[in-house]
């Protein structure tokens, strides 16, 4: 990759670890959607399959994964700050500990539910999505975006789920709830991944015509 094609795998990259990271700390919040019940991050976390999509499609399966990477790099860092924000001891003055702790004293099993579903279904939306791609021969962006993001998501709403709230919470209505949200994202962003293919194409064209 050329180094002036460089500026939109960068601001990309900071919207995908930026999304995934407060997609983890709004995570341990339970909201209830049309009568569905969710982690409240399911909607920042969706913008992440955006991401990996539009950069799978124009720049390829390794420029995905280095996003994918990025963003593994990114949540490690949030979850070990935070944990030392936790840890250190406040001012004498400062009276909000408890609510502070309340808020972003995630559990170690979220920590860890996070991260392991974050791996398996962030790489596997990328095979899936350059699987689909070459099976209809670069046709049907629509299909592949649905597809990989469909499949990929049920494993993170599983992996997630499960190893964050198995025995705390009844864990099928949660992934039920989470899946079906995020099919409903997925089907709405599907103009979205269409609108920044085209202009990223459209502005690598540009480039190439002036150089």
């Amino acid at each position: 990759m050329q180094q002036k094609d460089l500026f939109p795998i960068i601001v990309i990259s900071g919207l995908f670890s930026a999304c995934l990271a407060i997609a983890a700390v709004l995570s341990s919040k339970i909201i209830s959607v049309a009568g569905l019940f969710v982690p409240a991050g399911v909607i920042a976390y969706c913008v992440t399959f955006i991401c990996t999509d539009v950069v799978s499609e124009v720049y390829g399966k390794k420029t995905a994964n280095l996003v994918v990477l990025s963003g593994f790099s990114a949540l490690v860092l949030v979850f070990v700050l935070i944990q030392i924000a936790l840890y250190w001891p406040p001012a004498p003055f400062w009276q909000n500990s408890e609510s502070f702790r309340a808020v972003l004293g995630m559990t170690p099993r979220i920590i860890i539910g996070s991260l392991a579903a974050y791996l398996v279904s962030q790489f596997h939306d990328v095979w899936l999505f350059h699987l689909l791609k070459a099976v209809t021969k670069d046709r049907h962006l629509w299909l592949r975006n649905n597809a990989s993001t469909a499949v990929s998501q049920f494993m993170d709403s599983v992996i997630f789920i499960t190893i964050a709230f198995y025995g705390v919470m009844p864990i099928w209505p949660l992934i039920f709830g989470q899946w079906v949200i995020k099919l409903v994202i997925a089907a709405l962003d599907t103009p979205v991944v269409y609108a920044g293919v085209g202009l990223l194409r459209k502005r690598r064209l540009i480039m190439e015509r002036s150089s």
